[in-house]
């Protein structure tokens, strides 16, 4: 098991929640972590690790901290 931090923004906050420390099995994808919270790929329009823009099957390392960013709307 490995621990990263998930950083929301936006509308992809959840009950006001802004971060959170998740324990995942090793080697699991970005997408596959996304998926496991409840999250559709299609919803995340950026995302970083670490600060780094990142790909969705970038592999996660103990104490990563994802960013997870929604497209944005305008009118």
């Amino acid at each position: 098991m490995i621990k990263v931090e998930v950083r929301y923004f936006a509308t992809l906050r959840s009950d006001g929640v802004k971060k959170e420390i998740i324990s995942t099995n090793k080697d699991k994808t970005a997408e596959e972590l996304i998926g496991d919270l409840g999250i559709s790929i299609d919803d995340v329009a950026i995302l970083l690790i670490n600060g780094a823009r990142s790909k969705p099957d970038t592999v996660l390392k103990e104490g990563d901290v994802i960013s997870l960013f929604p497209p944005v709307g305008g009118g």
